[in-house]
């Protein structure tokens, strides 16, 4: 097994297409030598060596004789000889996995150094200063690295140095002052470890090299692969080069290029450099950095080299690059290069100009844009020049950041709006809570998941949402929320980040990100391509009017049970669920027959000619009445202040209602179909106003496209039940008017038994939609309101890959629905199919989607544009 592969000059044995083994700096570093960039020389230990290491404990054999081959080779290529006293050839250490993880593994720098070492340096560079320097920053590095020695133990005595000398920056102390420190860090050295700082630099490199293969495995770097969805098992490449310093003069520095701004995406040469300095100084800010177009004033002879090295890098990569770069004694280097990290708006803005510039081509840009990053730039976000200090951290549920005053309750989230922007703080909300989130700019909640109530509705108004916030403590009697020791009362600011899930106190300055010409570009390109239709989750017609705008292709699922909440609506509704007859609930129904006709009306025309999937009401009734420890404790007040008995019997007999509907679990209780089986009236109602606003809309010359939705359908027997009454009214109300309206009937497949019987159920149906929330919550037997209790611990015992209300769980969930859809079509080859749960704007369950054959899938409008690429990707991933 070759072990080790050269970088530099001709000799040069890498190449970019070797990222799994070489990792992706020393893939890069070897591909930039190849393009005869001034690389300085070095060579990359493959990653198959450290993952031997991590499972052997050891090194494999043979790797010392072709370590001491190549270190030979190095000698050649720079003509000093490693651990000589006249003319030191001094390496640094870095790791380099596959996919770049910034900080997260470790570097040494400066090996090769020893006490006789550090003289012929200083002669050799005529700065004793600088040797020392660098002397000591290799005992400190490797004290940590290898030695697992604080930082803060070396830190504390060059802080007391600098306080002795009265100086300010590390830069300011003498070479003897950096002597003395030499000795202090030796000190330290054996204080903590029992042994002298080796001085046999053979020694100091194996065992550095040792070092970064184990921090493959430590805690950050595990950390970042599970946030980032990086296997465990790929291993890092370490890559020793030789040093070079920015920091022997005013012809040396040290810098950071992009090829593009990575802010804006304007295509300029951009980045910050510092003479006279080492990379770490930038990072450290002992020295503020100038932008590189100083660097034309000051030098422009290495200024015309790095803009012709960034045109020569982007050209070859066809990316925008990313770049360090030291210049020694008037001399560019090139440390290393990657594809730049860059915002959303950069990332859109750039790959659309590449196009227009004959770089790539229109799908090479499509697959380029990471679909997430669409949605980052239609909401707001923290401003990033500012420094904010979280108090908490629950889950991101609806992107975009925001600042309000606290409020506790829904009808005073309504008030206090009228004056000042408020964030609903709750521990967890309800449909009736509606009102006061439309009201507030943003909603925080101590309880719940990324499916929670709060979490849909949040994300379906395009409301910034943190849930499952479980560090606050919420007193809504006392309208305060405690976090540790802080409290911060009602009508105070705070600031949440649905990005992160950070909550912050106070008002933190937001950047509202502009939606520009290139992202409609990039959008309308991937129109061109998708196969899937895309469709919204949308309630009212404003959500209809946003979804049209993000470029909604129909309404996927109208939820009819939120139009119920209205405050006006209420009391009739609540009025049809104390009823005892069927006569006295139809006359209940009749006063909310006009509004729900009237909501009808104008989402079909906001979407008109397009598909709008309407689902029946499918919420438990007791979710429409007050809760009953509320009225326990209401009608013992009322006995207690002696108020009148015709009221109390009133409240009473809401009571015993209450009690009759309570469930022990709702969820699986009497909802969805089995209302309308129960008490059809309400079907019966609800086609009414769907049908005929329908009408109302085809006379005036309007294409009308209704699908009705029967939801938590298991039998094909409930589905003949209801779509028996539907029709039959839908018939009545075209008579009725004169007027004949297409429309479908359909249901919403979200329990287990209606997969795996949707041959029988297609025989009915028209159409199949997923409600994946359900589906994964009846799948998994996971309450989707508390599962944000142990599915953190799931996913880092790795007992779950991820969330699966986030993506879909493919193997089982998704196995589920893939039968559904193959029974489903065979039985009825006209049936179309979508999906309209949450995962319908996740852009991997949105992959699945494309795979398994549906026509469609759904979800909230501002996750629109973020389907419409992911879908578009599908297609071209598998050409």
């Amino acid at each position: 097994m070759k072990m080790i592969y050269f970088f530099g000059g001709e000799e040069t044995e890498g190449n970019a297409q070797m990222r799994g083994l070489l990792g992706g700096k020393g893939a890069n570093l070897a591909e930039m030598a190849n393009l005869g960039l001034p690389v300085p020389p070095g060579f990359t230990i493959t990653t198959e060596v450290c993952k031997y290491y991590v499972k052997e404990g050891r090194l494999p054999e043979g790797f010392e004789e072709e370590l001491e081959k190549y270190l030979k080779k190095l000698e050649d290529a720079t003509g000093k000889k490693f651990g000589d006293k006249k003319n030191p050839l001094l390496v640094s250490v870095r790791s380099g996995a596959k996919f770049s993880m910034p900080g997260m593994m470790d570097t040494i720098l400066n090996i090769g150094l020893n006490e006789e070492i550090v003289k012929g340096l200083a002669e050799a560079t005529g700065d004793e200063r600088f040797a020392y320097d660098a002397y000591r920053r290799l005992i400190q590095m490797f004290g940590n690295v290898v030695m697992g020695i604080e930082k803060d133990e070396f830190e504390r005595h060059l802080e007391e140095m600098k306080k002795k000398k009265g100086v300010k920056f590390d830069s300011e102390l003498n070479a003897e002052d950096l002597k003395e420190l030499v000795e202090i860090y030796k000190e330290v050295y054996k204080k903590h470890t029992g042994e002298e700082f080796p001085q046999n630099p053979r020694e100091q490199l194996k065992r550095a090299i040792i070092a970064v293969f184990k921090s493959w495995n430590n805690p950050r770097a595990i950390t970042y692969r599970r946030l980032n969805k990086i296997p465990d098992d790929l291993g890092t490449a370490a890559n020793i080069q030789t040093m070079v310093f920015g920091n022997l003069g005013s012809d040396s520095g040290t810098g950071v290029g992009f090829t593009r701004n990575p802010a804006t995406g304007e295509n300029e040469l951009y980045g910050e450099y510092l003479t006279n300095a080492q990379g770490e100084d930038v990072v450290a800010g002992i020295r503020t950095p100038m932008p590189l177009s100083k660097l034309k004033e000051e030098n422009p002879k290495i200024y015309e080299e790095l803009k012709r090295t960034a045109k020569l890098l982007e050209k070859h990569y066809r990316e925008v690059q990313d770049f360090e770069f030291t210049v020694e004694k008037g001399k560019l280097y090139l440390l290393q290069t990657r594809d730049a990290k860059r915002t959303p708006l950069a990332a859109v803005r750039i790959a659309v100009e590449m196009v227009k510039e004959g770089i790539i081509s229109k799908e090479e840009a499509i697959l380029r844009i990471d679909p997430s990053q669409i949605e980052k730039l239609l909401q707001p976000i923290i401003d990033p020049s500012v420094e904010v200090n979280p108090i908490a951290r629950g889950l991101p549920a609806s992107p975009g950041a925001v600042s309000g005053k606290v409020v506790f309750s829904a009808d005073d989230a309504v008030e206090m709006a009228k004056e000042s922007p408020v964030i609903l703080v709750r521990s967890e909300t309800s449909p009736d809570d509606i009102h006061g989130m439309h009201a507030a700019v943003g909603i925080l909640t101590s309880r719940g998941g990324m499916t929670s109530h709060a979490a849909v509705v949040a994300r379906g108004m395009g409301r910034p949402c943190v849930v499952g916030c479980e560090e606050l403590d919420i007193d809504e009697e006392r309208k305060e929320v405690r976090v540790k020791d802080q409290v911060i009362k009602e009508g105070e600011w705070i600031t949440i980040d649905g990005y992160t899930g950070d909550v912050i106190v106070g008002k933190v300055p937001t950047i509202e990100p502009q939606i520009r010409g290139e992202l409609e570009v990039l959008l309308s390109w991937a129109d061109e391509i998708r196969r899937l239709g895309i469709r919204a989750n949308a309630d009212t017609p404003e959500d209809a009017r946003k979804a049209r705008e993000f470029g909604a292709e129909g309404i996927g699922l109208c939820r009819t049970e939120h139009m119920f909440f209205h405050p006006s609506r209420l009391p009739s509704v609540q009025r049809m669920i104390m009823a005892r007859t069927p006569e006295e609930r139809r006359e209940a129904l009749n006063e909310i027959f006009e509004h729900q006709r009237n909501d009808f009306y104008e989402i079909f025309k906001v979407m008109e000619g397009f598909p709008v999937t309407i689902r029946t009401l499918d919420m438990p009734l007791h979710e429409f009445l007050p809760k009953r420890e509320e009225l326990r404790v209401e009608i013992e007040r009322m006995r207690a202040k002696g108020e009148d008995e015709e009221k109390i019997r009133e409240k009473e007999e809401l009571l015993r209602r209450v009690e009759e509907l309570y469930e022990f679990n709702p969820m699986l209780g009497h909802r969805g179909c089995r209302l309308g089986i129960v008490y059809p009236e309400i079907t019966e109602m609800q086609a009414r106003a769907i049908i005929e606003a329908a009408c109302m809309l085809k006379k005036e010359g309007k294409t009308v496209t209704p699908e009705i939705m029967v939801p938590l359908v298991s039998h094909v027997n409930e589905l003949r039940d209801q779509k028996e009454v539907i029709k039959r009214v839908a018939e009545e109300v075209m008579k009725k008017h004169g007027v004949e309206i297409e429309y479908s009937i359909g249901v919403m497949i979200e329990v287990p038994r209606a997969a795996v019987t949707a041959d029988k159920i297609a025989k009915e149906a028209e159409f199949f939609s997923f409600g994946t929330n359900d589906l994964t919550q009846m799948s998994f037997g996971f309450s989707r309101d508390d599962y944000g209790k142990f599915i953190d611990v799931y996913m880092e015992k790795k007992i779950l890959p991820e969330d699966p209300f986030s993506t879909l769980d493919q193997e089982g969930v998704g196995e589920l629905m893939r039968i559904a859809v193959e029974k489903g079509k065979s039985a009825n080859p006209e049936l179309k199919v979508g999906i309209c749960g949450e995962h319908g704007g996740d852009p991997r369950s949105i992959e699945f989607c494309h795979r398994v054959g549906m026509d469609y899938v759904s979800s909230s409008p501002y996750r629109i544009p973020v389907a419409r690429l992911s879908a578009a990707q599908e297609v071209l991933k598998k050409l």
